[in-house]
Parts: C-alpha cells; structure tokens; sequence
C-alpha cells in the first residue's frame, strides 16, 4: 500500500541520478536500425580469415553479453524502486532501454555485415559462462528476496564494476585498436560510440550507487571488497582463455595478452579506488564528489 507520492514534495534536480537521466534523454536515442552497415559488409569481404574470426569473437561475446545484462537488470530497478529512490528508478528505467538497443546493434552487425555466423557459442569460455551464467544473475535476482545494502553491493560490484567496468570496457580499447584506428567497418565504429557513451553512464551510476552504500553502511566496504577479489580473477581468466585462438597471445590485429590484461586491471583499480574513497565520509560530500566528476 502505498502512502505518500515523492513528486509532491520535487525532484532533486541535481542529484547525479537525475544529471544522468538528463544526459540520457539527450544523447542515448539513437536507432541501431538507422546505422549504416553498407561499408561494413564491402569490408568484411576484404578482411583475412583470421581478422573476420577475431571481430566475429569479441561481437559474438559483447552479444550475449548485453543480452544477459538486459536479462538481469529488472531486479536492481525493482530494488531501487521499492526503496523509493525515484530519481535513481528515472536512471534506471533509460538503462534497461539502452541495453536492450545493444542486444539489437551487435545481432543486426553480425547478420547484415558479418553474414550470419553460426555457432557463436562456440566463444563462450568456462570463465565467461561462470560471470554472465552464473554469478551474474545469481547476484542480481536476489535482490528479489534480500534487498539490503550488502545484497545490492553484491550486484552492483557484479554488473556494474566487473561486466561493465572491466570487460566491456576492455572490449572497446580492443574494437578501437582492430578496426577503428585502421579505418574499418564504420558502421560497427559508429554504433560502438554510441554503446561506449551509453555505457559510461552506466558505470557513474553504479560507481555511485557503490559509493552511496559503502559511505551510509561503513560494514558494506568489506562485502564489496570481497566481491571484488572474488570476481577480478575470473574476468581476468576469461581475457586469458579468449586469447586461447591465438598460439602467440596476439591477434591479427597486433592486440597483446599483456594490453588486454593491462587495460582491464587499469580499469578495475580506478573503480575500485574512487568507491574506496567513500569510506567513512558524509554521505553528502560523496554525492557533491560525483556530481563533480560527472
């Protein structure tokens, strides 16, 4: 039952929730069906065997992907809002919307530039099935029974620190060295800016819903730290076991095992400090933090 409406008493206007829902009302409405893929199947023509299997491999992966963590957000946005964080839900509701034109963008590039290959599970590795199988959902559909400050942390250092904040992160710096900087496949490159810019806001969001918790819960800083330590060596892993296809851990495109690791954990550790930083300080100096950075 409920008692009272929020929008009566306003909105907070400049929380970062809300600077964020303003950010994606402006810049995350964009079509993947209006994208261009014309040049990128005249492309596709060109490249060498092994290139097309390396792009096909990381598609493949941010594919299935964006389809688990579309799958998989509905319980952190029930959480939010039954806590009544309505600026928060506002976010949240852009964040599912934009995940699922993700899922759309990378099946469309691979049917209408990449000619439908087939057997793409064939990339999915034991440690990527362990995060987006397994810890993935398991940690975001608790929220549906248990949505306490560590069951949130939980979810958020899952979804929001290591499937976005280090693989998908990653795997841009590795689209961007393959075929952006060699002037490939403009079509994917656009639709890339528009995902990386999606995702940016994203992980501000859950970087400050971490920081929101640990600076209100102090005991919350131990759950996501463990989390944390739990999960980096199976992201790791997986970068290790997707060079598995390449004898000399590098990819046609010239991309190292060595880069690849160096960009997740660089990644990781920024993160990882900036949360840290909200250990035992004012809830309200953590926010104006966040609105600063945004």
């Amino acid at each position: 039952m409920r008692e009272a409406f929020r929008t009566t008493s306003g909105l907070r206007a400049e929380s970062l929730p809300m600077r964020l829902y303003e950010k994606a009302k402006r810049l995350g409405t964009w079509d993947p069906s209006a994208i261009d893929l014309a040049r990128d199947a005249a492309d596709w023509t060109q490249m060498t065997e092994d290139e097309r299997l390396a792009i096909e491999q990381i598609t493949a992966l941010f594919l299935v992907g964006e389809e688990a963590v579309t799958l998989d957000l509905l319980p952190l946005v029930l959480a939010i809002a039954r806590e009544g964080r309505l600026e928060e839900e506002l976010f949240l509701t852009t964040f599912l919307f934009e995940e699922g034109k993700h899922t759309q963008f990378f099946r469309r590039f691979l049917d209408e530039a990449a000619g439908s290959p087939p057997e793409l599970d064939r990339w999915i590795t034991p440690s990527y099935r362990t995060l987006f199988m397994e810890e993935l959902p398991r940690s975001m559909n608790a929220l549906l029974e248990d949505r306490s400050p560590a069951a949130q942390a939980r979810a958020a250092v899952t979804y929001n620190m290591i499937v976005e904040g280090v693989l998908a992160e990653t795997g841009y710096q590795v689209y961007h060295d393959a075929v952006e900087a060699r002037g490939l496949l403009p079509g994917l490159v656009e639709g890339l800016a528009h995902v990386k810019r999606d995702e940016s806001r994203h992980i501000a969001y859950g970087v400050y819903l971490l920081s929101r918790l640990v600076a209100a819960h102090p005991d919350v800083w131990d759950v996501v730290q463990a989390r944390m330590e739990e999960l980096l060596p199976v992201a790791l892993a997986f970068v290790e076991e997707s060079f598995g296809p390449y004898p000399d851990q590098e990819t046609p495109f010239g991309i190292t095992l060595d880069q690849v690791v160096g960009w997740a954990t660089s990644q990781f550790q920024k993160r990882h400090d900036r949360i840290e930083r909200s250990r035992g300080r004012p809830l309200a100096a953590v926010e104006a933090e966040a609105l600063a950075e945004a």
